[in-house]
């Protein structure tokens, strides 16, 4: 990475800079009306300037498919249903609506164990999966929710479940074993009722997303990049002065110049608002010399999630003793934690060898030591030891897994807490850090 990414001289270039050909350079159609979403010119410009290689988009479809595929003839299964927007997302990679469909299920997905993809989509929505060669199928009539269904709930939940049964006989045959996902109340009742022997999909394809493929991993890094970019923009809009929601602002709209998605959550902080953590940003007016911390939760180009925590100063004031006190404490923390990784570790053994928090910043600590990332945060967790009891598991670190190492430290009315957090992919031999936004020197020193 060069110092390009956290030059204010971004602005500079130019978003209609056009590019000759047919195809952009992840593959997709170099077409001014198209309706796939995707990243804009502004994006490919960057990473061009960057050096980054983008995904290719059709092969990385392909190994997603390729996953669950194997995932569902591992587990002897005829297919796999999805309703989660985002496991509809990695099938298919179609998007429609996608906050709107996490609490409005109108669009579903089923996969065969052969590869055979069907996609139930909002109605009048078929166009908005055209460009899809993988998805063979576009169908309507996937909403059983009451918002939509009403009184008819049953009615619509039956003639979907005779649809999946239908499906499972033609593409399954005598195997009757469906994962599934996540599905309204009355479409499981019908679908007991037609003989499908219901089995877990949201672990199917947690474990199915759990391993990137080169082109998810080259996505990532120009998510990342994207985010950083855009974080050192807000970092100069924080002035004392402005609201928090100002600053936040910066990061929604940086993103979506460079065709980012979504934001998950607003965990954005000032002052004595950083501590305890998980306050979410509001119309509080930052002050000279306090600290801002924040975590992107970013759902950037490609639908990939750029999880990025960094704490910073307010003006241009030189932080206090106690504030580099618990920077450097969060600093620590997550380089040490990160330097352990390596493939073939187990979960436990990671919570084991970890740095333990000082004790007076324990009882405040973040619920997890570090998370998978893809498409948001995704299996797995690994916990701190005093968590690993309660709700803890085990596994095994792999090559392809993406993680988010992170901490938080601040003491109960302590005042002020910090948040830092770097992504990492795991490699044969041992890990590579996708984070490129630099710390804070003058905390360090």
């Amino acid at each position: 990475m060069t110092d390009f990414v956290f030059s204010s001289s971004n602005r500079k270039i130019d978003p209609t800079r056009r590019r000759a050909g047919q195809l952009k350079p992840d593959g997709s159609p170099n077409e001014n009306d198209r309706v796939e979403i995707g990243p804009t010119d502004l994006a490919f410009n960057e990473w061009d300037e960057l050096g980054l290689t983008t995904p290719n988009l059709t092969r990385m479809r392909e190994f997603r498919l390729q996953r669950i595929v194997e995932a569902l003839n591992k587990q002897d299964l005829a297919g796999v249903l999805l309703f989660d927007p985002l496991n509809i997302r990695y099938a298919t990679d179609s998007t429609n609506m996608q906050l709107w469909i996490t609490h409005n299920h109108a669009r579903a997905c089923f996969v065969a164990a052969s590869g055979h993809m069907i996609l139930w989509d909002f109605h009048n929505c078929e166009h908005l999966s055209s460009y899809l060669p993988l998805v063979k199928e576009v169908r309507g009539g996937a909403s059983f929710f009451y918002f939509e269904t009403g009184d008819r709930t049953q009615e619509h939940a039956a003639h979907f479940a005779k649809e999946i049964d239908a499906l499972l006989r033609e593409h399954g045959g005598d195997n009757r074993r469906l994962a599934v996902d996540k599905i309204e109340i009355a479409g499981l009742r019908e679908l007991d009722k037609c003989g499908v022997e219901i089995r877990d999909g949201q672990a199917l394809m947690e474990h199915a997303r759990v391993i990137k493929g080169e082109d998810e991993i080259n996505a990532m890094r120009c998510s990342i990049a994207s985010t950083e970019i855009s974080m050192q923009l807000m970092k100069e809009a924080t002035v004392p002065g402005v609201t928090e929601n100002d600053i936040w602002s910066v990061l929604h709209a940086e993103n979506i110049r460079r065709g980012g998605e979504w934001i998950e959550c607003r965990l954005l902080a000032s002052g004595p608002r950083t501590n305890p953590w998980f306050q979410e940003c509001g119309p509080r007016v930052v002050q000279q010399g306090e600290l801002l911390a924040f975590d992107t939760d970013l759902i950037g180009p490609y639908g990939i999630c750029a999880d990025l925590s960094r704490t910073w100063m307010i003006g241009d004031a030189k932080p206090t003793a106690k504030q580099k006190h618990l920077y450097q404490i969060a600093y620590e923390h997550i380089q040490y934690n990160m330097q352990l990784l390596k493939p073939g570790m187990s979960f436990r053994e990671v919570t084991e060898a970890g740095l333990r928090l000082p004790p007076e910043y324990r009882d405040l600590r973040y619920g997890v030591m570090m998370h998978g990332v893809g498409l948001c945060d995704e299996y797995p967790s690994i916990r701190y030891p005093e968590d690993i009891d309660g709700h803890g598991y085990d596994g095994v670190l792999e090559p392809g897994m993406a993680l988010c190492v992170e901490a938080y430290v601040g003491a109960v009315g302590g005042g002020e807490g910090v948040k830092l957090e770097d992504q990492i992919i795991i490699t044969e031999d041992g890990y590579e850090n996708l984070t490129n936004f630099p710390f804070e020197a003058d905390f360090l020193s």
